[in-house]
Parts: structure tokens; sequence; C-alpha cells
């Protein structure tokens, strides 16, 4: 049988209070409760650690010995919980972060310097992939992922939504001409995802009903590559405004079917495993993306 911290605690408070009845009050315990632990642990170790008179308690030879490695158990013991309790009031250590390529280049990185400002003791690792993954075999600390949820053993923490909307450069409108109706969209060269394909149910107003599902001329597996070929030129695409607000302030993405476009808004969730005890260099940075990608965050 391994012997415990409360037997090592109960031998140690003996010593230092001088007998049972004095560790028993050090220790908030009962007299027969500190008497067993030190009996369960002298047995444990097969020797006498206290020489026990009607007077007093005298180390042994071997108690002397074990005594010195029971303090430094003792006191290695509350160094590490003064760590800990260094690290909560001042987070620190590796941060992995996981996320699709598009929010991590237009919603994380743009974050990075004011959140290493105040948190200067973080090391931020930020891996990008726009497949779900596994957070344990990716050695993930927390993922941020859009749209619904579907992993049960993960726990969320919503970080703000995300409205979707047609987008087209000016320049492909000028050459092709903008939509008047949902219909148009059959004479234009549109731009969608090879998976999901629930993403390429656009949020339109239709006579089929809410939803109009796209047929994509050209697809493509990432958001970001689908921006890209909408800058271009290169057709009309369903685009987050996380990372196409800017495109539109600056006129390189302009609306479309803005009247017929539903009000289509993508849940924003940071994940971890359920049965991780929220660090607080993880707690730290959800606060804080929390409070950046609130409500209005895109504009």
């Amino acid at each position: 049988m391994k012997t415990t911290l409360e037997e090592l605690q109960a031998f140690a408070a003996v010593v230092d209070a001088g007998s049972i009845t004095a560790a028993a009050d050090q220790l908030g315990q009962t007299v027969s409760g500190i008497s067993r632990a030190l009996t369960r642990l002298e047995r444990k170790l097969d020797t006498t650690l206290l020489s026990r008179t009607t007077r007093r308690l005298q180390l042994t030879e071997e108690g002397e010995v074990f005594l010195g490695r029971t303090r430094a158990i003792l006191a290695s013991l509350d160094d590490a919980e003064e760590q800990m309790a260094a690290r909560r009031a001042r987070p620190a250590g590796r941060l992995r972060v996981n996320a699709a390529s598009p929010f991590m280049l237009h919603a994380v990185v743009p974050l990075v310097g004011d959140f290493l400002a105040a948190y200067p003791q973080i090391q931020l690792e930020l891996d990008t992939d726009d497949l779900n993954i596994d957070l344990l075999e990716r050695r993930t600390d927390v993922a941020i992922r859009i749209g619904a949820l579907r992993d049960s053993t993960l726990h969320a923490r919503t970080l703000g939504t995300s409205q979707v909307r047609l987008l087209a450069s000016p320049d492909y409108l000028a050459r092709r001409g903008k939509p008047r109706q949902v219909d148009d969209l059959a004479g234009h060269t549109l731009l969608g995802f090879t998976q999901p394909e629930s993403l390429n149910r656009w949020p339109l107003r239709c006579g089929q009903g809410d939803g109009w599902t796209a047929v994509p001329h050209i697809a493509a597996s990432s958001g970001e590559t689908l921006r890209q070929l909408a800058l271009g030129g290169d057709g009309i695409a369903c685009l987050s405004d996380f990372m196409s607000a800017e495109d539109r302030r600056q006129g390189r993405l302009v609306q479309v079917l803005a009247r017929d476009t539903l009000e289509s808004r993508q849940p924003i969730n940071a994940v971890y495993y359920r049965n991780t005890q929220l660090a607080s260099r993880i707690g730290c940075f959800l606060d804080f993306l929390q409070a950046r990608l609130g409500a209005g965050a895109f504009g």
C-alpha cells in the first residue's frame, strides 16, 4: 500500500506539535484520526517512527530519516500549490488554439498582439484546419468552430455570431450584371464549398421557401479560397461577415440580393473537453475573445 499525504501530514504535525492531541487541534481532526494515521504509516513502512511513552513522543532513528523526506515532500507540494495559485493570478504556459484558416486569419490574428500584451507569460500556438479535428489527438487546448455543434463530448462557450450574405466584386458585377432576383443566379458563376454541402444552402427567400441550394461552378474546401476568388472577380460567393466585413467597408466586395437575403447568423463557439478543468490560460483567452467578438464585432 502507498503512503498517503494525510499520513505524512499527521506524522509531521505530531513531531512539530509535540503530541497527538496538539496535532489533532492543529489539523482540525480528531485525536483518534491522527493516531490511526500514524499507525497505518508505521505499518506500511514496517518500522517504528515514534517511541511512545505516557509522557511524551520521541523520534526513533528511522523516524529522524523519514521526517527529513516527509518535510521535503510537503514543501514540494506547498511549492506546487503556490505555483498553481500564481498561474491563476497570472496565467502562463503554452496555449494551443485551433480554428479554420479564414477565422484564424481574419478574427484571431488581429487580436494576438493585444492578447499577448495583456498576458505576456502565455505562449500561443496557432493551428489551422478547415475540417473539425480531434482535440486530444492534436493536443489542442481549445478549438474555435463556426456553425452548429454536433460533438456532445465537448464543452462549448459561445463567443459571438456572424451574419452570412451573398457577395461579389464590383468588377464581376460590371462584367456580368447585378442579379435583381433569385432566379437571376442561374445566369451567374457561383462559388461554393466542396463540403459540407449544407454551406451551399444560401439564406435566400425564394419560391421554394426559405433557403436556396447553390450548385457551385467553382468549389473549394476553404472559405478563404472562395473569398479570394470573389475578390478576383470570378463569381458570387456566400461568405460570413467575420472574413468579409472589411472587404465590404472598403468596397472590394458588395452585397447582392440584399432584399431577398434572410438574416442568417452562424454561431461562433470555442470548444474543449467536458472533463477538462478550465485552466486559467484557457479561461483568460476565452474571456478575451468573447469580449472582442461579441455583438457588432464584424459590422
